[in-house]
Parts: C-alpha cells; sequence; structure tokens
C-alpha cells in the first residue's frame, strides 16, 4: 500500500467515524452520564468489539485472496452495491433525527438489550441527558462489558468492512503490513472521535444541529460511500476486460 493510498484511506475513514452511529452516540451519551474519567472503560469495550470484528473481517479476506481469487472479484461487486445503497441511504435520511434524539434512543436500546442478555447481573442505568442524577452507578467492568456487547452487536460492521477495504489493499502484495497500516488508520479514526463525542456533551450536540450540519455530515458520507463504490466497480469491471 503506498503512503498515498494510505492517506486517501485515512481521510475517508476519519469524515465517516465522525457520523453518529451506535459507538458514538454511546460515547456520547455516558460521556455526558458518567464523566470522561469513567467513559474510558467504555471506549476501551468498544475498541475490543470493533477489533474482533476488523481482525474476523481481514482473516476472512485472507483465506479468500489465496484460495478463491474470483469469489474476491464478486465480493468487490455485492460490496459496492452495498456502497452505493449506503451513500443513497445516507443522503436520503440525513435530515432524520437530531445527535440527542439518536442518543436517547440508543440508550433505550442498550437498557432493554443489553438487560436480557446479561440473567441478573447489574447493568448501567444512564440518566436521561437532562437528568441530574444517576439512579445506579455502573462499575468500570459493567461500562467496559457494555462498550463490547454494543460495538459486537452491530455485525454490519462486517459486510462494511468487507466493502469498504478491499479498494485500498493490492491483494498482489504482502497481506498483513498493509493489515496493519489499514488497522491503525481506523482505530486511530475512531479514537479521536469517540474522544470528541465524550468531551464534546451538548455543545457538540448544539452545534452539529445548527443549519442541518449533522445532515451535510452524513451527506458528505454518502459521497464519500458512492466514490468508494465507483472505484470499485471500475476494478471488477477491469478485471474481466483484462
Amino acid at each position: 500500500m503506498s503512503w498515498h493510498l494510505f492517506a486517501v484511506f485515512f481521510a475517508s475513514t476519519f469524515f465517516i467515524s465522525a457520523t453518529p452511529g451506535p459507538n458514538m452516540l454511546l460515547a456520547f451519551q455516558y460521556g455526558m452520564n458518567y464523566g470522561v474519567k469513567r467513559t474510558l472503560w467504555t471506549l476501551a469495550g468498544l475498541s475490543l468489539g470493533l477489533f474482533v470484528l476488523l481482525l474476523s473481517t481481514l482473516l476472512g479476506l485472507d483465506v479468500i485472496s489465496r484460495q478463491s481469487p474470483w469469489l474476491l472479484t464478486i465480493i468487490k461487486a455485492v460490496g459496492a452495491a452495498y456502497l452505493i445503497y449506503l451513500g443513497i441511504s445516507s443522503w436520503r435520511d440525513a435530515g432524520d433525527g437530531s445527535l440527542m434524539s439518536d442518543a436517547k434512543e440508543l440508550s433505550a436500546e442498550v437498557a432493554a438489550d443489553y438487560a436480557a442478555t446479561t440473567d441478573g447481573l447489574p447493568t448501567p442505568q444512564p440518566r436521561s441527558l437532562s437528568s441530574a442524577a444517576t439512579k445506579i452507578a455502573p462499575s468500570n467492568t459493567t461500562l467496559f462489558r457494555t462498550g463490547v456487547w454494543v460495538s459486537l452487536s452491530n455485525p454490519k460492521a462486517i459486510l462494511f468492512f468487507a466493502a469498504f477495504f478491499p479498494k485500498f489493499i493490492n491483494f498482489s502484495a504482502p497481506l498483513w503490513p498493509q493489515y496493519v497500516l489499514l488497522t491503525i488508520g481506523l482505530f486511530l479514526s475512531e479514537t479521536i472521535w469517540q474522544i470528541v463525542y465524550t468531551l464534546g456533551g451538548k455543545k457538540l450536540a448544539s452545534w452539529l444541529d445548527v443549519g442541518n450540519r449533522l445532515a451535510w455530515l452524513n451527506r458528505g458520507c454518502g459521497v464519500i460511500f458512492i466514490i468508494i463504490a465507483a472505484a470499485l466497480l471500475a476494478e471488477v469491471i477491469n478485471s474481466f476486460i483484462a
């Protein structure tokens, strides 16, 4: 992988990571509820879950590239279609909701789904975004476990990685050095924005909700998805022409 290609990858993931997905919303919610120091346990859990999903994807791509190159071409084509779908959805739904409302919705889902899977274990009870007190202060272990659970409960991340990463991988060159660079780039982008969401709180939410900034951020990500998809489709077409 050239440094130019890595720079494009990092810029793309940095911009995409800025959008408030489940991981970012959890960091935002818990940063307001429990403070930055306690939320670091949740960020560690989110990172571990993300690493498991990313490693699973890269191992799968490694095996496929060596044993079934034709299947890799199919993955690129399907991945391009998925990225186009994400791009259109991001643009179409860009104006729906706000950071505050999305965070409240995620908090309710986490409280309900996580409680159903812990069988009597203490679960985090985050207060509402406007409350001044926490009903039950979760332990650091619970905060970490919640982060892992939220990250792993997003299986679409594997589909996204499988669709997004092949454009930035040279499968004719040694793969694992490239995997290390891609992992570093992705984690750097995710970590920076998780910290921003944790520290930002209401100021970040207020800034994003002014002048449809959040909507345009989502639309920008939609454009990136479609550009990457077009590049993947070009590779697929060239592989048939060559």
